[in-house]
């Protein structure tokens, strides 16, 4: 019998394929029904997995066949033609596909970007755990949230995040932050000039991360080693 968590990794596995065969209904049906899974808990959000796992299986009979018929999620109600699972007790749903969870769809389908997977999703909740700012924060310290030279990251449900380290103690836009993230493109890459910024490199003295630069006699050296990641080095 099938878990619908399972399904729903491996409809994130293959979300790039599956995507183009469901339309503008069944992908509305299916945001509700993620947007459930994430905001409730308990049997409710184990229902709004079962839900959505039918969803792909009714729209997707060829990849989601009905053969391997669907249990109630964890902690979900079973519906009257579903049998109960086998531990009712459990809480969390561990089931993944490939590396891939179900969260990961909900990240495609709601957040809009593709951060997901055994590795992105790992970089995505790094990145977005560092300490970051909201637009209106921003705005309120008198930048401009939306400039090009910023890094916005699509938190849940598509919340915008700017991580904090590109600001001064007063909310201004650290001019090395605005230099170095223009050669690194963040307006297209924003991950990518995240994930430069907040891990260690190589090219750094004692491969530091780059924003342990910023303030220090050594924040001269971001733009060259940023340079050198645009023109192609590692």
């Amino acid at each position: 019998m099938t878990d619908p968590y399972a399904r729903l990794a491996a409809a994130a596995a293959d979300w790039d394929e599956l995507h183009p065969r469901l339309d503008s209904g069944a992908l509305d049906r299916l945001a509700l029904l993620l947007t459930a899974l994430r905001t409730e808990t308990g049997a409710d959000a184990g229902r709004a997995a079962l839900l959505a796992a039918r969803l792909l299986e009714e729209r997707l009979p060829d990849r989601f066949p009905g053969e391997g018929r669907l249990t109630a999620a964890p902690g979900a109600p079973a519906a009257p033609d579903t049998p109960a699972p086998d531990d009712p007790a459990t809480d969390a749903p561990a089931a993944d596909h490939l590396g891939f969870t179900a969260d990961d769809l909900a990240v495609l389908v709601l957040d809009g970007h593709r951060m997901v997977g055994p590795v992105l999703g790992e970089v995505r909740d790094r990145l977005l755990a560092a300490p970051a700012l909201g637009d209106a924060e921003v705005l309120e310290a008198g930048s401009d949230p939306y400039a090009p030279y910023l890094i916005r990251l699509p938190a849940r449900g598509g919340l915008i995040r700017l991580p904090a380290f590109q600001f001064t103690a007063g909310g201004r836009v650290r001019p090395a932050v605005r230099e170095v993230n223009l050669l690194l493109g963040a307006a297209e890459d924003p991950w990518g000039a995240a994930d430069w910024w907040l891990s260690p490199n190589a090219w750094l003295a004692g491969c530091a991360a780059p924003v342990a630069l910023l303030g220090s006699p050594d924040e001269q050296r971001l733009a060259g080693t940023a340079a050198f990641l645009a023109e192609g080095g590692q």
